[in-house]
């Protein structure tokens, strides 16, 4: 059977093509979402939480540009934290427990509510015309043709699932992997590469003693993350925290002679800074413990997540050693905990639009591109859903800088770096992070979404009010004054004064809140999200001029196009590493030159001057003039 009139297909019912589906309905195109199983569209693979420090960040973002992954989390999470909240705004993030069930269901209902249409099949293949892609083949013998396709395959591309000496095909537990898209694409020219990530057991709720754990209540009240979202209505629930061991540690090194990990069978590598708890111990030799937390996967569920505890030993030895562990003395096993090796394409080989470089009309988001998070997997899948819509409108492609959002600084990082382990994002890797804040996200962001009509009416309403609110707030404080009297008064722990001074003096004192001090010059409130941003904005004045002024220097070097046809190779005043490393990736502007592994400041400062000459002598001959 032959489909047509497919605007754009998407490959992959995770977190990625969630989104990409999502959005490409929001815009009005029609769109086809391909999954192996519909009823596991938005299952979490791993851990069953959203956000996190700077996974938060992103999330609010995919929100304030009209995304789907706020509101899902905002239905079905059971325990929202902030996290950070005894240090500044521009590292607090965040985060949220899932029920697993209900965040699938709860994504399912979005997409139909978007209207999606979700197909379960097996895509084989991927057809190219021209050295375009229109379309996919199913193993069932159907053909869908399309305008364009998205494919978010996670670890499903030639997975493999290790448990100690066994190992089996899998994208993950209970489901086969893809096994001719990955070939498709090296036959046509990509690289590929081979990354392993892994999740711990999970155990019975009912086989835990909580009371020799240490109790983590959620957020009273938990806070949304999405901008639309007015407040989280069903019930919270607690996680735990508990600890390994010395004993706990020597029965793990029992099964490194077994472990995928120590006897070379796993290729792939993993992730550095989310370690299995055989590569902690290994690594961390020092160390006598390492921190558990035990996260239940949903309300009616039985399971819990064992998190820290990620392995891929031998089942006897990971039964043996989680039952050291306090609490868990009496666990009992439901799943056990796995690595899976997957294939991934080195994402030098996108445009910044998530486009391939290599066959136009193609996408790639999520795991395929290398990264490690549901976070990570769907800001990709929002920006590549809406270039695809964008592309075949014909209109200008959508990219966000460094500048403007920890999106702009993923994708930056992912087409210009090589990538050896899974990519995650960190606050650490936003240069403009007090600019780049999780509570902001919708005053940097929502105006894009109004542009590409993204976003809905409330999030256009919600963003005009809190401007005129931020405004009218700042206004008062800049025309206020408090008198020793009052201030004394109302904050004993603070100097006295003894003349009459500003309140925006007042308020640049560390241990004076905002939120104190505003009933004594205001007889108006104001939400919790405007008195945040403009205490932020007057007590980091200094830092935030500071990094204004770094903007404005990365600005001028950042937007410097590169001609295409510039052949890297012939500028013999370049080291050749950098030769090499620009040839592979062809980045666009000076800026994400910059950033290359390998080309150095001496490098960029030789390309400027070779692309400005390039372009007088490119002038010359349009012109006839001479340079």
């Amino acid at each position: 059977m032959k489909h047509k009139n497919i605007d754009i297909i998407v490959i992959g019912g995770g977190h990625a093509g969630i989104e990409a589906a999502h959005i490409i309905a929001k815009m009005k195109m029609s769109v086809v979402l391909i999954t192996l199983d519909i009823k596991k569209t938005g299952l979490m693979s791993c851990n069953p939480a959203i956000g996190g420090l700077a996974k938060g960040q992103l999330v609010r973002e995919v929100d304030a540009l009209g995304g789907a992954m706020g509101v899902i989390i905002d239905r079905a999470g059971i325990h929202f934290k902030m996290l950070n909240m005894s240090k500044g705004l521009a590292v607090q993030s965040p985060r949220a427990q899932a029920d697993r069930w209900l965040y699938a269901k709860t994504a399912q209902d979005v997409l139909t509510e978007a209207g999606v249409k979700t197909v379960a099949g097996r895509v084989v293949d991927l057809l190219i015309k021209d050295n375009v892609c229109v379309g996919i083949k199913l193993d069932n013998g159907d053909v869908l043709t399309s305008k364009a396709v998205i494919l978010s395959a996670g670890t499903f591309l030639n997975g493999v699932i290790h448990v100690g000496e066994q190992k089996l095909s899998a994208g993950r537990a209970g489901d086969l992997p893809s096994v001719g898209i990955s070939n498709r694409l090296n036959f046509l020219g990509f690289r590929r590469g081979r990354l392993k990530t892994g999740t711990p057991p999970r155990i019975d709720i009912n086989s835990i003693d909580f009371s020799k754990t240490e109790v983590q209540k959620p957020d009273n009240p938990p806070k949304p993350f999405s901008f639309t979202t007015d407040s989280i209505k069903q019930k919270q629930i607690n996680c735990y925290i508990t600890y390994t061991n010395p004993r706990t540690h020597d029965l793990l090194r029992l099964g490194f002679d077994r472990s995928p990990m120590f006897t070379g069978r796993i290729k792939g590598q993993g992730p550095r800074y989310c370690p299995s708890i055989e590569d902690k111990i290994d690594r961390f030799a020092d160390k006598d413990r390492h921190q558990i937390f035990l996260e239940p996967e949903g309300y009616d569920s039985k399971e819990v997540y064992v998190n820290g505890f990620s392995t891929s030993l031998p089942a006897d030895i990971q039964e043996k050693a989680l039952k050291t562990v306090s609490g868990l003395e009496n666990a009992k096993i439901l799943r056990l905990g796995y690595a899976v090796e997957y294939d991934f394409f080195p994402p030098d080989q996108l445009l910044p639009t998530m486009e391939t470089k290599k066959i136009s009309g193609l996408y790639f988001c999520g795991q395929i591109n290398g990264t490690s998070g549901y976070e990570e997997a769907a800001a990709q899948g929002l920006m590549a859903g809406i270039n695809a819509v964008l592309k075949i409108r014909k209109e200008p492609e959508f990219t966000l800088s460094r500048s403007d959002a920890y999106i702009g600084v993923l994708i930056d990082d992912l087409i210009t770096k090589i990538h050896e382990e899974p990519y995650r994002m960190f606050t650490s890797r936003a240069e403009f992070r007090l600019l780049l804040r999780q509570d902001n996200a919708d005053l940097r962001l929502t105006k894009y979404g109004i542009r590409l009509g993204t976003v809905s009416g409330v999030a256009r309403e919600r963003l005009a009010s809190k401007k005129a609110q931020i405004t009218e707030l700042l206004s008062r404080i800049n025309s206020a004054t408090i008198s020793p009297a009052v201030f004394n008064e109302n904050f004993k722990e603070s100097s006295a004064i003894k003349n009459a001074l500003p309140v925006k003096e007042l308020l640049k004192r560390p241990e004076v809140k905002l939120k104190d001090l505003i009933g004594l010059f205001s007889k108006k409130t104001y939400p919790e999200a405007v008195v945040n941003d403009v205490e932020y904005s007057i007590k980091y004045e200094g830092y935030l001029k500071r990094q204004e002024k770094m903007l404005e220097r990365f600005t001028k070097i950042e937007d410097r196009l590169i001609p295409e046809n510039i052949d890297f190779m012939k500028i013999k005043a370049l080291s050749m590493e950098s030769r090499e490393k620009l040839a592979q990736i062809k980045p666009a502007t000076l800026g994400r030159a910059s950033r290359i592994a390998g080309v150095t400041p001496a490098d960029i400062s030789v390309l400027m001057v070779y692309v400005e000459k390039f372009l007088r002598e490119r002038v010359s001959r349009e012109t006839g003039k001479r340079p």
